[in-house]
Order: structure tokens, then C-alpha cells, then sequence
């Protein structure tokens, strides 16, 4: 399946940074990338991975790891193979990364063109004719192989297609389905993968993939690299997004009102309502809510202990925010009273959870 056009970004590229297609250094994930090891060189590989973890740990760089190593017939067939590694400037690396090699299909948004924004899902129709190339025999015997990135992606009717191939699988098919939340996957298509569930990364992991990448990234001071990482949640796409001194100060502040609660710094809180009440806000008002839900998220693992009864509070005003922030955008509401609530509601879920 050729590539529409080199030089259009893919719908989640991270602008600045190489295509996963394109990173041929995997940071971390030993302990998955020896899964796929031991499944080579027992010649017993399963035929459909789900590769599921936070968005930017390295899950779709693992998952054309692996498709560039299947393709390869001397590497997918050696049974004493130890790494997942083939040179950049190899055959096949350089076909995968212009998705033109004949035994790979790879399911994702498609690109923006001159004519229209990328699209928001992938249709049936992508999934049909991309697995097409299951119903013959590959030309050199090899493996076959349809990278899905991501799953979330997926149309009800597209998961389906994908379904019917997966269920009765062709002879040395590989399907590698990369997925930001897992347990959102159609259980028919869950049941039939290997899980493989990527953790997020260690500092060290997150900043040899930041160095990686050469400048500007590696010009960013160490202070606002640091602040960053504190905030990144093991994600080197988190990470490179926070890499910048005003957004890590936005954050500081709204964590300081959080921080406080169940005192509520009344003025400050307003204030905050006001800035991102206004039409250019809408990034501020993205990392505000993310922000809360992290830091919920860390009360909650916290406080573990407690039981659910103790916790139930910070739940149910967590999924109160999601309702909310879902209605907000749907019906363009106006934010102020919906950012003054979720200071409300938290300071009396952090009380009643005391």
C-alpha cells in the first residue's frame, strides 16, 4: 500500500519528531520486545498482538519493530535471533517506511489532502481493500503483515472486517493492533490477540529517546526538560508536548490550586475561569482539565488503601468532569461555571474522602 505523499504528515504525528515508522531505536520495552523474540525462535509467533499502553510510550515503534523483522526472511527465520534490529538502509526497512512493501498493510487515518482535513476514522471500506492482501499466498513465502494504529480508530463495521481475518487467519499472517485503551477493544477481537500491555517509560528511557532527536529538542534547557519529565506520566510524546517553560508554569499553577484544596483560593479560581472562558484558550483549557485528571488520578492511587467506599467521592467527580467536559464541547457552553463546579465538586469529594 503505497504512501499517498512523503512529505504529509500523518493525522498523529508529532510534529518535530520521526514517524514511528521512521524510529528505528526502541527506548525501553525490553520485556516486549523479547516476547515477539521468544515467539520467532520458537517458530511459534501468535498471529494478532494487542499492543495496548499510554499514547507516546513507543507502542506503534515496537509494533513496525516487529513488522520490519517479519518481512525480513533471514531475520524471521532464525531461530537463535536476539533483537528486533534491521539496518535502517536495508531493503525492507526502507520499503516499510514507505509503506510499499507488498507484505505489509497498515490501517490508520488517512492524511489531510489540498482538498480535505485527515479523517477521523477508519472506514470499512480502508479495511477491506487493505486485507485483501490476506487472500493470496505472499510472493516470497514470508509472513504477511497489517500494522492497525490505532484501534481506537476503528469504525463498529471496520472492527468487524478486521474480526472475520483475525478469527480464521491465512498461514503467517501477523496482525499487530496498537491501542491507547485496550479494554475499549470489541471482546471478540480481545479474545483472539495476545495482550501485550507496554508500561510507561523511565526517566532515562524518555530522555536518551528526547536526545535522540538532536535539536531543537536537546537545546531545551535541563530546568524546563526537568519540570517536563515531572509531568510527562512516562510518555516521550507527554513529555516533548510539555516542553515549554510557560505551559509547565500553567500547570504548576493550576496543581498549587489543586494542591489546596479543600481550601479554595476563591480569586484565583475566578481568575482561571475568566482566562479560559476566552476563544484563544482552548489549548489552556485542554491542559486544565488533563491536569485535574492527573492529579485525581494521583489522589486516588494514594489513598488506595482506604477502600473504594473512601474513594468513591474523588470517582464519581472525576466521571462527572468527563460528562461535562463532553457537553461543554458538544454544545460550545460556556466554560466559567464549568471550571468554578469542578473546583466545588473536588473540594467536597477531597472533605468527604478526608
Amino acid at each position: 500500500m503505497p504512501r499517498d505523499d512523503q512529505d504529509v504528515a500523518e493525522p498523529d504525528q508529532f510534529e518535530g519528531a520521526p514517524h514511528p515508522r521512521e524510529q528505528f531505536a526502541l527506548f525501553g520495552h525490553r520485556e516486549g520486545e523479547e516476547a515477539f523474540l521468544e515467539g520467532l525462535r520458537s517458530g511459534r509467533l501468535h498471529h494478532a498482538w494487542l499492543i495496548g499502553g499510554a499514547q507516546g510510550i513507543g507502542k506503534a515503534t515496537l509494533a513496525y519493530r516487529v513488522a520490519r523483522t517479519v518481512l525480513d526472511p533471514r531475520k524471521s527465520n532464525d531461530r537463535a535471533i536476539s533483537s528486533l534490529d534491521v539496518p535502517a538502509d536495508s531493503h525492507v526497512a526502507r520499503q516499510v517506511v514507505a509503506l510499499s512493501h507488498p507484505n505489509l498493510s497498515v490501517l490508520r487515518r488517512a492524511p489531510a489532502t489540498d482538498k480535505k482535513g485527515p479523517s477521523a476514522t477508519i472506514p470499512v471500506d480502508a479495511v477491506r481493500r487493505a486485507l485483501g492482501m490476506f487472500g493470496s499466498t505472499a510472493a516470497d513465502g514470508g509472513y504477511r503483515v497489517c500494522v492497525v494504529d490505532s484501534a481506537e480508530d476503528l469504525t463498529i463495521s471496520s472492527a468487524n472486517a478486521l474480526l472475520k481475518v483475525i478469527e480464521e487467519p491465512p498461514p503467517r499472517s501477523l496482525f499487530l493492533i496498537v491501542s491507547h485503551a485496550p479494554q475499549r477493544i470489541l471482546p471478540t477481537i480481545r479474545s483472539r490477540c495476545r495482550r501485550l500491555l507496554l508500561r510507561p517509560l523511565e526517566e532515562r528511557d524518555i530522555k536518551g529517546a528526547i536526545a535522540s532527536l538532536g535539536s531543537p529538542w536537546t537545546d531545551i534547557p535541563q530546568d524546563v526538560v526537568d519540570q517536563a519529565l515531572r509531568y510527562g506520566e512516562g510518555s516521550v510524546r507527554r513529555t516533548l508536548e510539555l516542553l515549554d517553560a510557560d505551559k509547565v508554569a500553567f500547570i504548576d499553577q493550576v496543581t498549587r490550586l489543586l494542591n489546596g484544596l479543600p481550601k479554595t483560593d476563591t480569586k484565583q479560581v475566578l481568575a482561571l475561569a475568566e482566562a479560559l472562558a476566552r476563544r484563544d484558550a482552548d489549548d489552556s483549557y485542554e491542559l486544565t482539565l488533563e491536569t485535574v485528571q492527573r492529579w485525581v488520578s494521583e489522589r486516588l492511587h494514594e489513598r488506595a488503601g482506604l477502600g473504594a467506599s473512601r474513594l468513591a467521592p474523588l470517582v464519581e467527580v472525576c466521571e462527572k468532569i468527563d460528562r461535562s467536559a463532553r457537553e461543554i464541547d458538544v454544545f460550545n457552553l460556556d466554560r466559567r461555571p464549568f471550571i468554578l463546579t469542578i473546583f466545588d465538586d473536588l473540594a467536597d469529594a477531597v472533605r468527604r474522602a478526608a
